[in-house]
Formats: structure tokens, sequence, C-alpha cells
């Protein structure tokens, strides 16, 4: 399996309105539950007015499309990253998986998965 870095920092948001999300931006993640508007962006997008928010994001995705009907592709990847205590945030698309670590833990998480097969 392969998976790619993305390239940019990342931040997680929560915010008070829809209203606050620039929608023209070309990367982010929304969330929206009967609890909270959530936010995945890059750091230099984040709203102004955020609730609350944690920078320091980097991130990566499984390449390709996955379908519906494979199992426990996440479930590795957090396992893997889960036994060399690395926390991740993950997103989930249509088409694919995002992974999401703090920055001081993103070389050695790819260096982890690479170690445990994953082409990076």
């Amino acid at each position: 399996m392969i998976l790619k870095k993305l390239v940019y920092d990342l931040t997680v948001c929560k915010v008070a309105s829809g209203e606050d999300i620039d929608l023209s931006k070309e990367f982010y993640f929304i969330g929206k539950t009967d609890e909270e508007i959530s936010l995945v962006c890059l750091t230099e997008d984040t709203p102004l007015n955020t609730v609350e928010r944690d920078d320091g994001w980097k991130g990566f995705r499984i390449e390709g499309v996955l379908d519906f009907s494979l199992i426990g592709i996440l479930s590795k990847i957090s396992g893997i990253l889960a036994e060399n205590k690395i926390g991740i945030f993950a997103v989930s698309t249509f088409n694919t998986d995002y992974i999401l670590v703090k920055k001081e833990n993103f070389e050695r998480a790819l260096q982890v998965l690479n170690e445990a097969g994953y082409d990076i």
C-alpha cells in the first residue's frame, strides 16, 4: 500500500458557524454534527473566529481509491502507530483515508510505517 505525504502544515479546529469557513480554499475537511462543526485545514487558512484550535499537524493519505468492501486498512495503520505511541487524527473521504499526526511525530510515523511494509 502506498502512502503519500502531504506537504503542508495543518490545523484541527472547531468553528461556531459554517459561515466562518472559506470554502474557496483548496484543502479542508468539514465535519458537522448536532454538537459541533469541526474543520481540518491548512494552518495558514485557519479562520480567525475559531472556538478552539490545535496547530502543529502533518498528514499523509492512502493513495488510490479504496473500495468500501476493504476491511481493516485504517485499523492496521492506527495499530502500528499506537504500538509506537504515536497518536492520530483520522479523516475519511469517499475515496480514501487521511491520517494526521503531530508534527514532532511525523517522520517517526513514516519510518515505522515504512518498516511495516508501506511505501511512502
